[in-house]
């Protein structure tokens, strides 16, 4: 039973260890992978093409290659073999010009003959060596004697020494006689077919990608509250039913908020008509002290309504227009300025970003009077890059503790210690801020200030 487990152990190990490998394999895999839609889809179709070229190039050169040159090679050496026997059969031909005659004139051969024994050491192999190959074999088969050939020295002739018995006879054969040299046509053809596929796919893939990022860029911009006008479904069939249901989503959540507006307008006009009856029966009765507390009531009833209706109503169909930041974080120290703190600004970067204003400005109003709530300073900064617009406020107040920072965002809620005390408030400032931001496409953080106390950090894009 103890073999059975120790053997079960090892192999839990080994596949331990073979599927770690296969995840490290998979996660290098995917590093050396592109990460866009484009590259992937021209790197699908450019493998399998050069994959296909390859194995057609290593085939033709097999095949074709081989099988011309080696029949060329063995037509080259058998004419080398019949003027050996030309040669061995016609000793009356002393000065051998009939030899070389026949070998110039009917086989396109240059035929001299040298002394015993001149022949030269074997030199190197080339790297390439299909013809000295071929040739190799081809003598040592039909002809049976010592030789010596370059197919390298001279680039269009190749040179053959045989040992005869008296003499040594050097050929000079065209190197086209003994091998197929149409390789650069076969390359040109092949590496012209590949880059004229590769253009054509090209230029599909960026006419089939375009409305996949129009699409994109459509939901990019509802997210961030603002419109396509000119977005309409375009490309594919399967794009174009993206598109399709990107454009009746849109519909049903601008009809959503529409009819929410227009609920929250019925309710908010009815409470409000209560209130303002109210505060005419307070006024008829005239001044009395026992009345200061029921018009303090009806006050606050006022200015809580107005905060639920504020976080409820979210995004009132307000439009997205290019807005001076720095106009408006200066409006925000002056506010502050008056209501009696030390308030500074300073921003970096162009000023002018698309945005709601009034929300935008309300979700900056929002953080600066939560600031000025706890706090006596308060420090505004903004910084705009090509990525996003960056807003913070600093203050010195007692702040909020790590684990509660989130927690503060939650409607409603107000905390018990002395930072949140949101004393005759609702507990939906940061609420409605955060919703603000986030309808923008951003979102709003909470950290420690250098002040000492909060700093919130409101980014979007844009």
């Amino acid at each position: 039973m103890s073999t059975i487990d120790t053997g079960l152990t090892l192999l839990k190990s080994a596949a331990g260890r073979v599927s770690r490998a296969n995840g490290w394999m998979g996660n290098a895999f995917k590093g050396w992978m592109p990460t866009g839609l484009y590259a992937r889809a021209l790197l699908i179709m450019i493998v399998p093409m050069v994959i296909l070229q390859s194995v057609v190039a290593f085939v033709f050169m097999e095949r074709h290659w081989n099988t011309v040159t080696r029949r060329l090679s063995a037509a080259v050496v058998q004419d080398i073999a019949a003027l050996i026997d030309i040669y061995k059969g016609y000793p009356q031909d002393k000065d051998r010009e009939q030899i070389r005659r026949i070998a110039l004139q009917r086989l396109q051969l240059t035929v001299d003959f040298l002394p015993p024994g001149d022949m030269p050491p074997p030199g190197p192999k080339p790297f390439f060596s299909l013809l000295d190959q071929t040739l190799s074999v081809q003598l040592g088969r039909q002809i049976g004697r010592s030789f010596w050939i370059d197919t390298v020295g001279r680039s269009n002739l190749v040179e053959i020494r045989i040992q005869l018995d008296d003499a040594v006879m050097r050929v000079f054969a065209q190197r086209s006689a003994a091998y197929a040299s149409n390789s650069e046509i076969f390359l040109f053809w092949m590496v012209g077919t590949s880059s004229i596929l590769l253009i054509v796919s090209v230029l599909f893939l960026r006419n089939q990608i375009k409305p996949i990022l129009r699409l994109a860029d459509a939901a990019e911009s509802f997210g961030k509250g603002r419109e396509a006008p000119n977005f309409r479904p375009r490309g594919a069939r399967e794009v174009r039913r993206a598109a399709g249901a990107f454009l009746e989503m849109k519909s049903r959540i601008e009809r959503a908020m529409e009819q929410r507006t227009a609920m929250l307008a019925g309710v908010s006009h009815d409470l409000r008509t209560i209130l303002t009856r109210f505060k005419l029966e307070l006024a008829l009765i005239g001044d009395n002290p026992e009345l200061e507390g029921m018009r303090k009531d009806v006050d606050e009833m006022s200015m809580m309504l107005e905060d639920y209706l504020a976080f409820a109503r979210g995004d009132s169909g307000e439009q997205s227009q290019p807005t001076d930041m720095v106009q408006a974080l200066e409006e925000l120290r002056s506010d502050a300025e008056r209501h009696g703190h030390a308030a500074t600004v300073t921003f970096s970067g162009l000023p002018v970003v698309t945005v709601k204003p009034a929300s935008f400005k309300r979700c900056l109003a929002n953080l600066v009077t939560n600031a000025a709530r706890y706090g006596k300073a308060i420090a505004i900064s903004g910084q705009r890059d090509h990525r996003y617009l960056t807003v913070t406020v600093d203050d010195d107040g007692p702040g909020i503790p790590v684990h509660l920072r989130e927690e503060v965002f939650k409607p409603f809620l107000r905390l018990d210690n002395a930072r949140n005390q949101d004393e005759g408030g609702t507990g939906l400032g940061l609420a409605i801020a955060r919703d603000i931001a986030r309808l923008h496409g951003g979102d709003i953080t909470l950290g420690d200030s250098p002040m000492g106390g909060l700093r919130a950090s409101v980014r979007i894009p844009v």
